[in-house]
């Protein structure tokens, strides 16, 4: 037997695991949907100039929080997730039917007023971003055509494809991964303040920590969670309540993955925002950022130009992905407690007031940029308001999904439900905080 029949089987055998790894990660990527949108998502420009301000204010002092809040972010959502699969319905009207409307209407009117701060925060920083790349375009050109763009994306281009251009523009999150190992970081501080906890119970701090579980535990990830499996259900073409009823444990399985992966891109990306800004603009003696563009400007000294561009391609695509969240989570919300009809898979046509809510949540965020309101402060309320329905909507969401007669047997185990009510917990504790220390 010659050498070349000898190395033969040795090529096939490595073909062969070739293929499998590749057909084990298409399966891997057909799995992410609803959960890798939402989890990218939450890391908007409002999101990033908040970890952008902790790093540059505290270094990596708080950067044990992007770990420490993976956990609890990717059990709520999970929860949100199996109660759309098992129910059929989105998370508005689960709350709906169990508890008193009054309740989920002062959730919802709480949620449409942090959500609509958010957009508007949001639409600043992208265009400061494009000023970055391109100075010479007005700011408030800039405004009202990304407003515009947004608005017209999220109601015309139908949720199939729409849905596709959103996992493309998760891609943007990983910018902020190639910053921080293009520059120069201490791995083993990072290592060590990014597990152990550090808390001064500084005014500023205990704000900054209400921003941070505001941004990532925030009731509009809720709400768009499950409200996108029930879209993902209706593509598949089950189109009414009693079609979407009921699942198994295939997909109960094939949604943790997808609400994990998301969750943890979502922190991913958290930790090296806080890290990159610790490591230059801390060190640098620059604290006071305000916006991310801010931050991606402050970083050019530090890094270079290409670390800036990055920062500020990351605000851009996050910002594209994050509006129709927001804006979409809003009007499921609201649909879904006046018994309006809802879903981006409709046409305008047929869901003119859904529309019309994603329409006035953009509009009234464009405005928001021509009152002068300063971005930090509009940051600070969106995440204090978030901070204070979160527990009461996180309450519902633990009760809900706990409920053997609503859930069978894909309810809470002990553990999940223990952990519930200490997320709960934990976000009340933050918000009476962060209201306590503003006055």
């Amino acid at each position: 037997m010659n050498q070349e029949e000898l190395i033969k089987p040795e090529v096939e055998i490595l073909l062969e695991k070739k293929e499998s790894l590749l057909e084990e990660g298409e399966d891997y990527l057909k799995k992410l949907g609803p959960g890798i949108i939402t989890g990218a998502a939450d890391d908007d420009p409002s999101g990033i100039a908040t970890y952008s301000q902790t790093g540059a204010q505290y270094g990596t002092s708080l950067l044990w929080l992007a770990a420490w809040t993976l956990p609890l972010m990717a059990m709520v959502q999970e929860m949100c997730a199996r109660i759309s699969l098992v129910t059929g319905r989105g998370l508005a009207a689960n709350i709906k039917h169990a508890y008193s409307r009054k309740v989920l209407y002062v959730c919802t009117a709480i949620l449409f007023i942090a959500n609509t701060l958010n957009i508007g925060a949001d639409f600043g920083a992208m265009s400061k971003a494009v000023q970055l790349i391109i100075p010479s375009i007005p700011f408030s050109f800039l405004v009202i055509f990304i407003g515009i763009a947004s608005l017209f994306m999220e109601v015309f281009i139908p949720y199939k494809k729409y849905a596709k251009y959103l996992k493309w523009l998760v891609i943007s999150l990983f910018s902020y991964v190639v910053t921080g190992l293009i520059i120069h970081m201490n791995w083993s501080t990072l290592l060590i303040d990014g597990i152990i906890p550090h808390i001064t119970f500084t005014k500023t701090q205990i704000l900054l920590i209400t921003g941070i579980l505001g941004t990532t535990i925030s009731p509009y990830l809720f709400f768009w969670q499950t409200s996108q499996e029930v879209e993902e259900q209706i593509a598949e073409g089950k189109t009414t309540a009693h079609s979407r009823r009921g699942t198994n444990a295939s997909e109960i399985k094939n949604m943790r993955i997808d609400v994990w992966t998301g969750m943890f891109l979502s922190n991913l990306v958290m930790f090296f925002i806080i890290a990159v800004c610790a490591n230059t603009l801390f060190v640098g003696g620059i604290t006071n950022i305000e916006t991310a563009s801010d931050a991606a400007l402050a970083l050019t000294p530090f890094a270079g130009k290409f670390a800036t561009l990055l920062f500020a391609l990351g605000i851009i695509g996050t910002g594209l992905l994050a509006i129709p969240v927001l804006a979409g989570s809003t009007s499921y919300a609201i649909s879904e407690s006046l018994g309006w009809k809802e879903g981006l898979f409709h046409k305008l046509k047929e869901a003119r007031a859904f529309y019309a809510v994603i329409a006035v949540s953009i509009v009234i965020g464009i405005v928001i940029n021509f009152l002068g309101i300063n971005p930090i402060k509009a940051l600070i309320y969106s995440a204090i308001a978030n901070g204070i329905v979160a527990p009461i909507i996180i309450i519902c969401i633990v009760h809900i999904s706990s409920d053997h007669k609503i859930m069978g047997h894909f309810k809470n185990s002990r553990l999940t439900k223990a952990i519930g009510w200490t997320i709960a917990f934990l976000m009340g504790i933050t918000a009476i905080a962060a209201i306590y220390s503003l006055f």
